[in-house]
């Protein structure tokens, strides 16, 4: 697959099987991703992955706040302007309509606007989950170089036969986030992937988990450097149960 391919089949998928992702092919993606450009070097992205038992008791603990009637944290910051410019407002409105039409949700269905949504929170099924801090000191050039190092995991996912889901709702649980993920003080959690092959599309895995070994759980921590990424996502695979710096 080359770039165009990548680019043009670049999608966002909302529904995932739930077979692990090969350790060797996160090590790919993250490695060539970290080459992304950033201003001044400063790679200030810090990526978390979970999955395995960590992805689901971040998965659960957020569905006991839904189910006790929590609509989430105040937002660290508002994912769309207050008002936005028609042409913008109108291709906002024409997403809803895809997206919940396509499951038959009729606009004034509140309830079943809630539980598509809430699909958000389940991964959407997918067995691993990247998720992308800002220290909240950075500016917003320092946003666009997590952006583009986020495309740049997206399209290698890609030419790994991989979809992802790049979503914004966790920001409305970044407390439950932080609790599961512990990073360092002062990040805040800006962006989020989920990370997995869509449902019915690509190659099947290979169902030998030892001769391909995955993240089955635990984390997969980048926000310290200097040791080469597969050195420490190897440390992952061994060792799943504990937080990893890559």
């Amino acid at each position: 697959m080359n770039v165009y391919e990548a680019v043009h089949s670049r999608r966002s998928v909302r529904n995932f099987l739930g077979r692990p992702v090969p350790a060797a092919v996160l090590t790919r993606v993250l490695s060539a991703a970290l080459r992304a450009p950033s201003g001044g070097n400063l790679q200030p992205w810090e990526i978390y992955l979970l999955s395995g038992s960590r992805l689901e008791d971040l998965k659960s603990r957020v569905r006991r706040r839904i189910a006790a009637g929590d609509v989430g944290d105040p937002l660290p910051v508002r994912p769309y302007p207050a008002a936005l410019p028609a042409i913008y407002a109108q291709r906002l409105a024409e997403m809803g309509e895809r997206r919940y039409g396509a499951a038959g949700i009729a606009r004034e269905d509140k309830d079943g606007r809630a539980r598509i949504r809430a699909r958000n929170w389940e991964c959407f099924g997918a067995p691993a989950a990247l998720f992308c801090y800002l220290g909240e000191r950075m500016l917003p050039p320092q946003w666009m170089d997590a952006g583009i190092f986020l495309q740049s995991v997206m399209l290698l996912l890609r030419v790994e036969g991989l979809d992802s889901c790049a979503q914004i709702a966790w920001a409305e649980y970044h407390r439950t986030v932080r609790e599961v993920v512990n990073p360092p003080a002062s990040p805040t959690p800006r962006a989020r992937s989920a990370v997995r092959r869509a449902a019915g599309a690509g190659t099947p895995l290979s169902g030998d988990r030892e001769a391909t070994p995955t993240l089955a759980e635990g984390v997969l921590d980048t926000s310290r450097r200097g040791v080469p990424v597969g050195q420490k996502l190897g440390a992952v695979v061994a060792n799943s149960s504990t937080n990893t710096w890559l």
